[in-house]
């Protein structure tokens, strides 16, 4: 059985007893301040602990956070330069990689950190304060953590090396980066649920995974595709938050195709079937 499949209902399972994380303090019914910042302690030290047992506490430790993507970014940039300094459309490789790559790395991170959120996780569901929710949203913020901060350091490494220039519209690259960052979370969400329900599911989300990097467009521009092909392509909701992204870095001088309404409502409606599923997913966790 893997880790994210369980078969007792999670309300069943006998009162959690204790409250060590040492952040986990009763909370007044009527103090919606105490609640948040509680809510908060609570996904600070579960990020905490995340850090800890993902990198561990010597060596480079928590630096593998932003480390880890940026190895993977570098590597193919260094990849592709060698193979080409420009791709066929007149694209400069380096910062072409860089916009397509690190939205790979979001989502794929995404989806196979919150499958296994609950199961790496199972001990603590006998806190009484905690939930296998608080477990996804702190592994999904401090995958966004990671990743963000991943980014800028590549970004600016490329300014440095002169392969890019600053972006042309900071606020359009922000909310490509933010939609993306939802869309990525809600999938990984939706995966989720669903594998724990259903074992087989655990077996076909790598290979789902991979096979959405085709549907993402990390590798290509919309440009590129036939015109009577770019509307229905674009129905599929990454390819919007990345062509936002491309466009906010690149400018107008290269052509992009995105509908940030679309956009915008498909990756809160992935977000709210996500969160819908885990939420009722609770009845089939097992806790020995």
């Amino acid at each position: 059985m893997g880790d994210g499949m369980f078969s007792r209902r999670f309300s069943s399972v006998a009162p959690r007893a204790g409250h060590s994380l040492g952040v986990i303090d009763e909370m007044h019914p009527s103090m919606s301040r105490s609640f948040v910042v509680r809510q908060s302690q609570i996904l600070g030290a579960l990020m905490m602990r995340e850090m800890a047992t993902r990198y561990g506490r010597r060596g480079l430790g928590f630096l593998w956070v932003v480390g880890e993507p940026l190895m993977f970014c570098f590597g193919v940039i260094v990849m592709w330069i060698f193979i080409r300094h420009h791709n066929g459309h007149g694209l400069a490789v380096a910062p072409f990689v860089m916009t397509g790559y690190m939205c790979l790395l979001l989502l794929r991170h995404s989806i196979s950190f919150s499958i296994s959120a609950v199961g790496s996780n199972l001990g603590l569901l006998y806190h009484r304060a905690l939930g296998p929710l608080h477990f996804y949203l702190a592994r999904c913020i401090l995958e966004l953590a990671g990743a963000t901060a991943a980014f800028i350091v590549v970004y600016l490494t490329l300014i440095l090396f002169r392969q890019v220039d600053v972006p042309h519209d900071w606020l359009l690259l922000y909310f490509g980066w933010f939609l993306m960052w939802i869309m990525a979370t809600g999938t990984g969400f939706i995966f989720s649920g669903l594998a724990t329900r259903f074992e087989v599911m655990e077996r076909i989300v790598p290979l789902l995974s991979y096979a959405m990097i085709p549907l993402s467009g990390v590798f290509f521009m919309v440009d590129w595709l036939p015109e009577n092909v770019r509307e229905r392509y674009l129905l599929v909701p990454y390819p919007n938050a990345i062509e936002m992204i491309r466009a906010g870095v690149f400018g107008e001088f290269v052509p992009t195709h995105f509908n940030v309404a679309y956009a915008t409502a498909t990756a809160f409606l992935l977000l709210l079937i996500g969160l819908v599923l885990v939420k009722n997913a609770e009845g089939y966790i097992d806790v020995e």
